[in-house]
């Protein structure tokens, strides 16, 4: 009786332990598939923690956005600033996924990304259609350049960000 007894005991604690565990998968996100964003350097890079002792550096794909600052020959671009602030507003401390196209590293080490929000937002997207960024297509990382080209028409007709009137 008594060695039933602890059978029974033992197949409800493991049943209880694979529902909790089913509960919680259904409920939290996946972290490895997430990373929060620790730094922004500009419009269109920012530092992710992948819970190694060393940042990655990651660099949005299929677009530019102005320089923020000088450097080699690249001057300060007109709304850099506006878009690394934007940028900065959108990611910094929170979690985003990054999804690669082809090539995953650029030729200075950087990660190749699109980046999306705990809530779908498409970092890439949002950038080009509220004008903090310009398209910039690099074969073979092509996946979303159509899409791109649509979002960038509309900021140019509406004239928001960088397509907007300078003063």
């Amino acid at each position: 009786m008594l060695y039933r007894i602890l059978r029974i005991t033992v197949i409800i604690f493991v049943f209880g332990v694979q529902t909790s565990c089913l509960e919680a998968n259904g409920t939290k996100r996946d972290e490895s598939d997430y990373y929060r964003v620790t730094k922004v350097v500009d419009g269109d890079t920012f530092w992710v923690s992948n819970g190694s002792p060393r940042d990655v550096k990651v660099r949005l794909i299929g677009l530019d956005a102005p320089e923020t600052r000088k450097s080699g020959h690249k001057d300060v671009g007109y709304y850099g600033e506006e878009a690394k602030e934007y940028l900065t507003e959108l990611l910094l401390g929170e979690w985003v996924q990054l999804v690669s196209d082809v090539d995953s590293l650029d030729r200075f080490g950087r990660t190749l990304a699109y980046a999306y929000l705990e809530d779908g937002t498409f970092v890439n997207a949002e950038l080009i259609k509220n004008g903090y960024a310009v398209i910039l297509t690099i074969p073979p990382n092509v996946k979303h350049a159509g899409f791109f080209q649509e979002l960038q028409a509309e900021a140019r007709r509406y004239k928001r960000g960088v397509w907007g009137n300078r003063m």
